[in-house]
């Protein structure tokens, strides 16, 4: 595994860088792969041949039938270690950055496999790419260890009809169907690397959709409204089926180009600038603000990305004063993060993939006029750079 790269920045910021115990949506992981699939350019569906079929089918739930399928279970397990390790966060989310080693892993063998033509290796990692995915996507898999929704239940609490039901089952159970019709997958980047730290960071997105959906779908199973249920699973499955459409895209072009080839096609043009600030950084676990993260001067809440709280209540924009050839000039910044003083934010960035870091870092030029602050960048264990406003 490659060396991951940390990078810690503290204040308002704006930042820019050149066997498991429950399983995700058991049956819609076809529909969710199928229709991913079906969007993909016709190119990469030759390259895939007869493995086309079987990724939909059968691969994308690889990591369900370790204990069963025991041909197929390598292609869920990490080898080159003393005994292959069967990946549960697979199902799962840990934290950062052993999602992302999982994801890089996976993806990476994947991308082998197709450079040296072994097409159905290739599918069959792509599979469990895919599972990763969607089981991060499930809504059965919102609530970070309770994901038989017993805790909330008791915030919820069900009808008597449902008194004592798991709900992971019925809340992810069903036969619907989604279509990514007019959906252009997206390239996620020209290296291994970078594809894989880009992936990690839309599977959030996974994540958060599926939240939004989990309430509505427990509701719905309450008032025993079939249709309420599955607008929610739909909601989640769409989203998913197109990150999945992006990963797998984005294996088959990594598989078949080379880095420079594709940093220079049409879809390459924007993958050498990446807006650090949009992203969630290692202390927001299972992607909210713990409580240690919580502040109260000068304002109170927690970071914020594109906002800062005025008397924790009232959203402002990031404003800042910099300098322009020696030129004080007032700036409004939509992309950024606000942190209170004393608070660390740590990124995990790709090695060798981006050869700068750019940061404006400063205190709000309305709210911080009486403010004085320390500000450090620190990455890989050295400090970058210290300044003072």
């Amino acid at each position: 595994m490659k060396k991951l790269t940390y990078v810690w920045v503290v204040a308002v910021m704006v930042l820019v860088a050149f066997r498991p115990s429950a399983m995700g949506w058991s049956q819609p992981h076809q529909i969710i792969t199928k229709a991913a699939l079906d969007v993909l350019p016709a190119w990469q569906k030759a390259m895939l041949g007869e493995e086309l079929f079987q990724l939909g089918d059968d691969y994308c739930l690889i990591p369900d039938h370790v204990f069963t399928d025991r041909e197929k279970a390598r292609y869920a397990m990490v080898e080159g270690q003393p005994k292959e390790v069967y990946r549960l966060n697979l199902h799962l989310p840990a934290q950062q950055a052993e999602n992302l080693e999982t994801t890089r892993y996976f993806l990476g063998r994947a991308v082998e496999a197709a450079r040296a033509g072994n097409i159905q290796d290739a599918a069959r990692y792509m599979g469990t790419v895919c599972h990763q995915i969607e089981d991060y996507g499930s809504p059965s898999h919102t609530m970070p260890g309770d994901n038989m929704f017993t805790l909330l239940q008791q915030f919820l609490p069900p009808p008597d009809a449902m008194k004592g039901t798991l709900l992971h089952g019925p809340v992810e159970s069903g036969e619907f169907s989604i279509s990514l019709t007019g959906y252009k997958p997206a390239l996620l980047g020209a290296t291994v690397e970078e594809a894989a730290w880009k992936l990690m960071h839309r599977i959030h997105e996974c994540i958060l959709n599926a939240r939004s959906t989990t309430i509505p779908i427990i509701e719905g199973l309450y008032q025993g409204n079939a249709a309420r249920v599955e607008e929610f699973q739909k909601k989640a499955a769409q989203k998913d089926a197109e990150v999945v459409a992006d990963a797998v895209y984005t294996m088959l072009c990594l598989g078949r180009y080379s880095a420079g080839e594709l940093e220079a096609s049409p879809e390459g043009q924007g993958l050498n600038r990446h807006p650090v600030g949009t992203l969630f950084p290692v202390e927001a676990v299972g992607l909210y603000y713990p409580q240690s993260q919580f502040f109260s001067s000068p304002y109170w809440g927690c970071p914020r990305s594109g906002v800062v709280l005025a008397e924790g209540k009232r959203p402002q924009s990031l404003q800042l004063t910099v300098e322009v050839s020696g030129v004080p000039e007032s700036r409004t910044f939509d992309n950024g993060i606000s942190a209170g003083m004393g608070r660390s934010l740590t990124f995990l960035l790709p090695a060798g993939v981006y050869s700068r870091f750019t940061v404006f870092g400063g205190l709000h030029r309305e709210m911080g006029v009486q403010g004085r602050v320390e500000f450090k960048l620190s990455g890989d264990g050295k400090v970058l750079c210290v300044g003072t406003v």
